[in-house]
């Protein structure tokens, strides 16, 4: 599979890019255990142009994550426009390693971003999100890709066309979340539209499938009954990044990988905290790990008490003892 020149092999697996969880920590971990392609966490285009710190950060990229996608969301084309320039040009602005692809987020379906007509809230404008999409094309010289949803309810799941006309205006690659808006991530996805997008004739862009892969059989099956091109995970990933490695290991040999030990766990657990904590600083490292820290170990019997201080502690030689705790206490 290939999103413009960049070759990403057979059946590859991409990290969703999530707020507050993909940041350049976790996804030095993810790529570790084989995903092949990453996204940052999406920046708000109003953030970008306003040269807000925060927007700008998440520009930075580094070089083992390449290749790598920096990812934009908004409604306001000049916006989305001067933003996708200040992401294709995030070396100069920002720092870091760059971006390989600018990917459009039009999927996010939290109120706060669809309510204002960003996100999947575009859904509802089709006309609109394609003239963006034109619009953005025609501004980068960089492969440019989308991110969306089947449509905005169940009365409206315009996919199978949309598909058609964002690729007519030039995007390399599409992936498709197989929820509507509406949805959000309640119920299961329904791949069948995704399966309908590969079936069409005229489609020749790469699709990747995007909802409820949790496991290398659920991969198999995306890949084998719906043809897609590559597979996206999301919140499978949490507490779980070596998930990519699970569904290669599985897809090669037909065989199921050795789960991870404890002491496997608790190393990778340093491993991660260590990076987001050189990355962010101790404060605000310590803060971001919180959420991953907690889930490394969610299955750990009478971890409750445990799993509070690591939560809650606010010095990092603390939380790395406490992870040797958890070594010693449960490996």
């Amino acid at each position: 599979m290939k999103i413009g020149n960049i070759d990403l092999g057979e059946r590859p697996l991409f990290l969703a890019p999530m707020e507050d969880v993909t940041d350049a920590s976790f996804r030095y971990i993810c790529k570790e255990f084989g995903a092949d392609m990453m996204y940052t966490e999406f920046v708000s285009s109003d953030g970008l142009i306003r040269d807000a710190k925060k927007s700008l950060a998440k520009l930075v990229t580094y070089a083992e994550e390449k290749p790598i996608g920096i990812q934009i969301y908004g409604h306001i084309p000049d916006a989305m426009v001067e933003a996708a320039k200040m992401a294709e040009n995030a070396v100069e602005i920002a720092g870091g390693a760059g971006a390989d692809i600018i990917d459009i987020n039009f999927g996010c379906p939290v109120s706060k971003i669809a309510g204002r007509g960003a996100g999947s809230g575009m859904m509802r404008f089709p006309d609109k999100m394609v003239e963006i999409t034109k619009s953005v094309v025609e501004s980068v010289k960089l492969p440019v890709t989308v991110k969306t949803r089947l449509g905005w309810d169940d009365d409206s799941k315009i996919i199978v066309e949309l598909a058609e006309r964002l690729q007519d205006v030039g995007i390399q690659a599409l992936t498709v979340h197989g929820r509507t808006r509406c949805q959000m991530y309640k119920g299961e996805a329904d791949w069948t539209l995704i399966g309908k997008i590969k079936e069409n004739p005229r489609m020749h862009i790469p699709i990747i499938g995007n909802g409820d892969i949790t496991d290398a059989m659920g991969a198999k099956e995306a890949f084998d009954k719906y043809g897609v091109d590559g597979i996206m995970i999301g919140r499978a990933t949490y507490g779980r990044p070596w998930i990519f490695k699970e569904i290669k290991h599985y897809l090669s040999t037909g065989e199921f990988m050795q789960p991870l030990s404890v002491l496997e766990k608790v190393e990778l657990a340093k491993k991660h905290f260590n990076k987001s904590v050189s990355v962010k600083g101790d404060r605000v490292g310590v803060l971001e790990m919180r959420r991953h820290l907690s889930n490394y170990f969610k299955c750990l019997p009478d971890f409750k008490e445990t799993r509070l201080k690591l939560v809650t502690e606010n010095d990092p030689a603390q939380v790395l003892n406490l992870l040797d705790f958890v070594a010693q206490r449960w490996g």
